[in-house]
């Protein structure tokens, strides 16, 4: 394995820990899958499409030998979906999750949260999970492993437009969404005892999120993104860091060199105030509630 003097230095076996992953069949997911599985763990894949999650449980058993990997189906925009895999986890109990799907420029609508679809997918859903979860990650001593984005730092919150339903610009959409996710939680666990939290960022690599241009301008860019951008075997280590290191209040780990190239290292965040962080936790606890409420109702 390419890095195995970088996994050397700052991982350990996982033998024995339990990780469930969220968007493992995509760039990044698969070179995260294939660390974890080199140092022991057993895998929950958690994806919308058996036939690619089948396919890569196929491709980690014949890589890894004796590899423990099962697959539990997640839609990140149908809340349905979503709490049915939530609760299937509560029995599983796993010592990490690792929240690393995400959708960017994609058709708009809304889900059946009540809310933009790229903001359920991004923040809503991977909220919700986290917060019925952390009683057994308490139990566990476990950790939330989140995949953060500098989309973030796009735009700030607006209180009267929460899921920037009237905003058409992808970026500023994906990255509010993302803003809600990784300052919910640092004000969630700020004063957590028992499970822990790790914000993480890639940096700006070639994946599938990356493929939203129009195919013309995409044929033409896709190959000097390869060339200038790091790849997702490398970037995917910084998830990977965050899964042996706790990350503080507004800090996260990411590529050290202008939060693109580089190995991972922790950094500090100076683009969100304090009140504007407690402001997006008290909204976050609403939309928890909301979606709870309408999870319950489709129960019942």
């Amino acid at each position: 394995m390419r890095y195995d003097k970088w996994l050397s230095k700052n991982t350990s076996s996982l033998t024995g820990k339990t990780v469930a992953i969220s968007g493992s069949t995509g760039g990044l997911g698969k070179h995260i899958c294939r660390y974890l599985a080199s140092l022991g763990a057993r895998l929950i894949l958690l994806d919308r499409n058996r036939e690619r999650s089948e396919a890569n449980k196929a491709a980690l058993e014949s890589e890894f030998p004796g590899v423990d990997v099962s697959l539990i189906r997640l839609d990140l925009v149908d809340i349905n979906s979503v709490a049915e895999a939530t609760e299937r986890l509560k029995d599983i109990e796993p010592d990490f999750l690792i929240h690393n799907a995400g959708a960017y420029s994609i058709p708009r609508c809304v889900s059946n949260s009540g809310y933009d679809n790229v903001f359920t997918i991004n923040f809503a859903s991977p909220y919700y999970m986290v917060r019925e979860l952390l009683p057994t990650l308490r139990k566990k001593q476990g950790r939330v492993v989140v995949v953060g984005s500098i989309a973030h730092n796009y735009s700030k919150i607006n209180e009267a437009d929460v899921d920037f339903a009237g905003v058409k610009q992808a970026s500023k959409v994906y990255g509010n969404a993302k803003r809600y996710l990784m300052f919910s939680l640092y004000e969630l666990f700020e004063n957590e005892s028992e499970a822990t939290l790790a914000v993480t960022h890639p940096g700006i690599t070639f994946t599938n999120i990356t493929a939203h241009y129009p195919k013309i301008i995409f044929a033409i860019i896709k190959h000097p993104m390869k060339v200038i951008f790091m790849k997702a075997e490398k970037a995917a280590l910084s998830i990977v860091k965050g899964l042996f290191d706790k990350t503080e209040y507004h800090t996260w780990y990411g590529p050290r060199v202008f939060d693109v190239w580089g190995l991972p290292s922790k950094k500090k965040l100076r683009t969100c105030s304090v009140d504007e962080s407690l402001r997006i936790a008290n909204i976050a606890d609403k939309v928890y509630l909301d979606i709870k409420e309408r999870t319950n109702t489709a129960v019942n």
